[in-house]
C-alpha cells in the first residue's frame, strides 16, 4: 500500500560546519565485513514521506548521463535535506530505484538526480526515457552517507559516483573548508558535474581519465592528501577497498558504493519459502538473487540492505549481517546463521 502524501514544511537539520562537534556529526559507514560476507552498515532510518513532483528539465551532459530536475507539484517547499541524500524513486513501471540528490539544497523547489545508462539495466533505462511533464512519486529524502565535520575533505568520485559527492564539494567550499576532489571516469566525456565544480577552484579538482594513462592506483588518488582529512569516496568496489587499504589507520574514511557488496567468505544455506520451496542459495551468491530465480515477483532496489524493498519476516531461523532489524530479514545481504532459514514473502 502506497503510504500517504504528506504535505508542510520540514525544517533543514543542522550545518555540519556550524555549531556540531566533530563527534556529534561523525556517521561512519566503514565498519568491518561479518563472516558470513554481507557488509554492515547502520540502518538508515524510515522515512514514511511521499513527495509527489513533476519532471522539469532534462539534460545530458554525457552521452549516457541523463539529469532530471524534479520539481515539487505542491505550492511549499521539497522537504529539506543535505549532501549524501538520496530518494527513492517511483519509476511508471512501479519499479522503485534509489537516486543520490546531486542539486542544491537551498532549492527548495526542486531535486536534481543523475543518471548513468546501465545496458540492460530496467530502471535506468525508464529513467532516461522520462520526459518533461511526467509526474513521479518519490520517498525521502534519507541520507546514508552523510558529510561529517572535518577540518579538511579528500572527495573521490568513481564515474557516475560523483553525485553524492558534487553537493559535498559545494557545501565544503560554501563553508571555507580545505577541500580536494578527485573524479575518474573512463574518459573525460563519460564524467558529470566535475567540470561544474572545477569551477568553484579549478585547482583543487583533478579529472583523471583512464584513457590518458591507465586507471590510477589508490596511491595516486591519495598523493598529496591532508592526514587530517576526511576521505569521501563514492563508486564501485575495486575502488572503495584499494582505498580503504592504503589509508593510514586512523584517518577517517566514508564510502558509498552504486553497485552490490561483494560476498566474502559466505556459506551455503537454504531459503524456505512459506508455502512454497525451498532454495538453496550458495555461498557466493545473495539469498535474494537465489530466491528470485523460482519467484521473479520479488521487489527489490538498492540491493545493500538499506532500501527496505526486499525486507522480509523471517519465521523461523535467524540471520547474520542483516541490517533488516529482529525478525526480518533483507534478501539482499542477510544470511542464516545456521543452515536454514523460513521467510514470509507476503512482506
Amino acid at each position: 500500500m502506497t503510504p500517504p502524501l504528506r504535505t508542510g514544511r520540514v525544517a533543514p537539520p543542522p550545518h555540519p560546519h556550524r555549531g556540531a562537534t566533530a563527534l556529534s556529526a561523525l556517521t561512519t559507514l566503514t565498519a568491518g565485513l561479518a563472516t558470513a560476507g554481507a557488509r554492515r552498515r547502520r540502518p538508515v532510518t524510515e522515512v514514511d514521506r511521499t513527495v509527489a513532483v513533476t519532471v522539469g528539465a532534462v539534460t545530458r551532459p554525457c552521452r549516457d548521463v541523463a539529469v532530471l530536475d524534479l520539481v515539487g507539484d505542491g505550492d511549499g517547499d521539497l522537504p529539506a535535506w543535505r549532501p549524501g541524500a538520496h530518494v527513492d524513486v517511483e519509476l511508471p513501471s512501479g519499479l522503485l530505484r534509489q537516486y543520490s540528490l546531486c542539486g542544491d539544497p537551498a532549492d527548495r523547489r526542486r531535486y536534481r538526480i543523475a543518471v548513468r545508462a546501465v545496458p540492460g539495466g530496467s530502471g535506468s533505462a525508464q529513467v532516461h526515457a522520462l520526459t518533461p511533464g511526467t509526474r513521479l512519486r518519490l520517498h525521502g529524502p534519507r541520507n546514508a552517507f552523510p558529510l561529517a565535520t572535518a577540518p579538511a575533505y579528500l572527495f573521490v568520485a568513481g564515474g557516475i559516483g560523483i553525485t553524492p559527492i558534487a553537493p559535498m564539494v559545494r557545501d565544503a567550499h560554501a563553508a571555507g573548508v580545505e577541500w580536494r576532489l578527485v573524479h575518474t571516469g573512463r574518459d573525460l566525456a563519460s564524467m558529470p558535474l566535475s567540470d561544474e565544480l572545477a569551477a568553484l577552484a579549478p585547482d583543487r579538482v583533478l579529472r583523471r581519465p583512464d584513457d590518458a594513462g591507465g586507471p590510477p592506483s589508490a596511491g595516486a588518488l591519495l598523493a598529496g592528501a591532508d592526514p587530517e582529512a576526511a576521505v569521501y569516496c563514492c563508486g564501485p568496489p575495486p575502488m572503495i577497498e584499494a582505498l580503504r587499504a592504503a589509508l593510514p589507520a586512523g584517518q577517517r574514511f566514508h564510502s558509498e558504493r552504486f553497485s552490490p557488496p561483494p560476498i566474502r567468505d559466505g556459506r551455503p544455506f537454504t531459503v524456505a519459502i512459506a508455502g512454497g520451496p525451498e532454495i538453496a542459495v550458495p555461498a557466493d551468491r545473495t539469498a535474494l538473487d537465489a530466491v528470485r530465480e523460482v519467484r521473479p515477483d520479488v521487489p527489490y532496489s538498492c540491493r545493500q540492505g538499506f532500501c527496505g524493498t526486499c525486507h522480509v519476516r523471517v519465521l523461523e531461523g535467524t540471520t547474520v549481517a542483516d541490517p533488516a532489524g529482529p525478525g526480518r530479514t533483507a534478501l539482499c545481504v542477510g544470511r542464516a546463521a545456521g543452515e536454514r532459514i523460513v521467510v514470509d514473502l507476503g512482506r
